[in-house]
């Protein structure tokens, strides 16, 4: 069988129309036959109808073959594009052939038909045909893009029927190699461009320190629904946000991206309260793929000073506060407003909180917390979170190495990756 690659625009349906002067053998038959059989398929170029390829070797052929050979002839290339159908698994081109279009003054050139061939097919085998004496120009025609050469005068049956099966898996392989290169190629870009959607948060100024931990539920992915910020106005104000688009296909990836660049916009352009989560509602639904899509939100404005914060829920978790000798907290999470995308006239109440100090501030999508227990159906929720991070602070760990562990321990605890998409940031001042 050919290499199963799209045929190009043009391609001659799969029944050829007919069969050019001196073929040897049946050409209509389908690619399952040849497959059923073990047969090969040959479209054989060369100017001598019924010459000596096609008559000499056939024979031979067939009988050192696993199946029966079909060998379709023709004279020019106008006759092999009308043949060349995909149940063709290899074109064995006469090198001496007189290419087609040559440009009257120009000096000849000796792989020109090849060279047609090559555009002509260039998802089949190709074999060049020549004589001895012309060795150097069959190595020349292996670098163009043919996948072996033989010299006509040493044919036999037997060679030539290894020759063509050698070419055809070369061919496969080539293909395959090259499937593998740009799948690889393109798993690169698109890991770059995730990466670059990734955001940078932008708090010179503030004395706070920012870390941050995001795992993708979607195999080999790299962005999920899930989607965080934080920027610090010229006010002095920091401004920390983190969400959480329902679903876990590339549709919500791309969607959690556009809101957390339409926040960070809105945000630094002087939006605040139910005017800046109204305006990201609007986004939300006009960029959705279907009207059940929502997310949820957390956000979180921090006054110049750091003591005190404004926050704000849409149906999502509340933030985990710590502080020096003191156990871990969630913020209050009584007063929230519903999801964005689920109420065309919500209102989201904004609440004043102390922080303190000193403190650090744990914001969260609810893949942290929705992780099981052991081999049963208990799920770890914001209690066995405070808990978590109560014992890995009692050691000591602060910053990036607390984040690390407390992803770690989730994961040890649910018995392997989390399914849901996970998003962390910690805040921390003092």
């Amino acid at each position: 069988m050919p290499v199963p690659v799209p045929r190009p625009a043009g391609r001659p349906p799969a029944a050829p129309t007919g069969e050019a002067t001196g073929a040897t053998a049946a050409a209509a038959d389908a690619p399952e036959a040849a497959d059923a059989d073990g047969g090969l398929t040959l479209l054989v170029i060369e100017d001598e109808p019924g010459g000596s390829l096609a008559g000499r070797h056939m024979t031979a052929m067939n009988g050192a073959a696993e199946g029966p050979v079909r060998i379709r002839t023709a004279r020019n290339l106008t006759e092999a594009e009308r043949l060349l159908t995909d149940d063709v698994q290899c074109i064995l081109l006469d090198l001496a052939l007189p290419p087609a279009g040559r440009t009257p003054g120009r000096p000849p050139d000796e792989l020109a038909t090849l060279r047609q061939v090559l555009r002509l097919a260039p998802d089949h085998a190709v074999l060049a045909l020549t004589a001895e004496a012309d060795a150097e120009r069959a190595a020349e025609a292996v670098r163009v893009g043919a996948q072996d050469y033989l010299f006509r005068d040493e044919l036999d049956g037997r060679v030539l029927n290894r020759a063509i099966r050698y070419a055809v898996e070369r061919k496969r392989a080539d293909f395959a190699q090259r499937q593998l290169t740009e799948s690889r190629l393109r798993a690169q870009e698109n890991a770059r461009l995730e990466r670059g959607l990734l955001p940078h948060p932008l708090l010179a100024g503030s004395g706070l320190r920012f870390a941050a931990r995001y795992r993708p539920g979607r195999s080999r992915a790299l962005l999920g629904g899930d989607f965080y910020d934080s920027v610090r106005t010229p006010d002095g104000t920091v401004h920390a946000m983190i969400g959480d688009v329902c679903g876990h296909g590339p549709d919500e990836a791309a969607l959690g991206v556009e809101l957390r660049i339409a926040w960070r916009a809105l945000t630094l352009a002087g939006l605040c309260g139910d005017e800046l989560l109204a305006t990201l509602q609007q986004v939300l639904e006009h960029e959705r793929a279907h009207d059940e899509v929502f997310a949820t939100l957390c956000t979180v404005d921090m006054a110049p000073d750091g003591r005190t914060a404004s926050l704000c829920l849409a149906g999502h978790p509340a933030p985990l506060l710590v502080r020096p000798r003191r156990a871990p907290v969630l913020l209050p999470q009584d007063c929230g407003g519903p999801a964005l995308g689920l109420l065309a006239s919500a209102r989201w109440p904004h609440r004043q909180v102390e922080l303190g100090p000193a403190w650090s501030l744990m914001m969260y999508t609810d893949g942290l917390i929705e992780g099981r227990v052991g081999t049963g159906a208990r799920r770890l929720g914001q209690e066995g979170l405070i808990e978590l991070v109560r014992r890995r602070r009692r050691e000591g760990l602060r910053g990036e190495e607390l984040l690390e562990a407390t992803l770690t321990e989730v994961r040890a605890l649910n018995g392997g990756d989390l399914t849901d998409d996970v998003a962390v940031i910690l805040l921390d001042r003092g």
